[in-house]
């Protein structure tokens, strides 16, 4: 399992192809900014243990198919409240307005599963092992390559995230498409 600051580089890392595939830069960073938070998801079972005990960490919430129903559930109302708050807004694109509860759906999708791999990395040092299959297959997967509290690799990861957003950001520079003249 990796720290907290690991889990949201690793959904900063997962959630960067949306550079190449949402049409415009201020709206793919719209996407990655509002879906890193979703990073932490899977992680509900460490609150939901409070009142069930019989929710254990590293259990169901850690599976490919509870992230797919919560971001089934979850992700249209973040795209929806995305596109209720960025109407008429350059940082929300028409084409995202159009598919906003699909942007939605795949930003929560996308960073609840980075989650679920990062713990796959570091599990079982502390933690029990995922098993992100299940219940289609009932064996743990676990790398176990980070310790849970390397700061290296914790913080490392953070900022490799923020990084590679931050230089998407600037390499694709939107296409001007019209020349502008000077008036006097």
């Amino acid at each position: 399992m990796v720290d907290v600051v690991g889990h949201l580089g690793m959904a900063l890392v997962w959630l960067a192809p949306a550079w190449f595939v949402i049409d415009q830069r201020k709206t793919a960073a719209t996407f990655v900014a509002a879906g890193f938070w979703f990073g932490m998801l899977p992680d509900v079972d460490l609150v939901l243990s409070n009142w069930f005990p019989t929710i254990k960490h590293h259990g169901i919430f850690h599976t490919v198919l509870a992230v797919t129903l919560l971001a089934a559930v979850i992700g249209p109302l973040v795209g929806w409240v995305l596109k209720k708050g960025l109407d008429d807004s350059e940082w929300f694109s028409e084409a995202a307005e159009r598919s906003a509860y699909s942007l939605g759906f795949v930003m929560v999708w996308v960073a609840g599963l980075a989650h679920v791999f990062a713990d796959m990395l570091s599990a079982p040092d502390i933690a029990e092992a995922v098993e992100p299959l299940w219940p289609l297959y009932r064996q743990s997967f676990g790398i176990d390559i980070v310790w849970y509290n390397n700061p290296w690799f914790n913080w490392g990861l953070f900022v490799t995230g923020i990084l590679l957003n931050v230089g998407l950001y600037y390499w694709l520079k939107p296409s001007t498409g019209s020349s502008t003249s000077a008036t006097s």
